[in-house]
């Protein structure tokens, strides 16, 4: 499975920002894509996720009523609309596939199996 992540870039606080994650090969055996950032010097943290199949989603308190994650299974690409970024959310993101799971696993990177090679977003105050 290949993970391509587009859609950073440096945008003003309070600006928005709409990140893509396009996903080829055995994407069939998918259950969830996840969106995850790393700032420098801290770890990396789960920001949403998705189910391919039901569309669940998941968010962190940090992100939760500002981002939106959606998808599009004709396209194998999903997306994360980032609204009224703040400073904080500077960081580079990461998409991520998870091939099998529930909804307990969606926060855990660890349960991961492929990564795309992230996007830098940076959040000017």
């Amino acid at each position: 499975v290949q993970l391509q992540a587009s859609g950073g870039g440096l945008v003003q606080a309070g600006g928005s920002l709409r990140l893509s994650c396009a996903a080829s090969g055995r994407t069939f055996s998918s259950y969830a894509m996840g969106w995850f950032r790393q700032a420098p010097g801290k770890e990396r943290e789960f920001v949403a996720a998705i189910t391919w199949s039901e569309g669940y989603t998941g968010y962190s308190d940090s992100v939760k009523g500002r981002f939106s994650i959606s998808r599009d299974n004709a396209k194998n690409t999903v997306y994360l609309q980032m609204n009224s970024l703040k400073p904080e959310d500077t960081a580079v993101y990461y998409c991520a596939t998870q091939n099998s799971g529930n909804l307990l696993t969606l926060q855990r990177g660890s349960l991961y199996d492929y990564w795309g090679q992230g996007t830098q977003v940076t959040v000017s105050s």
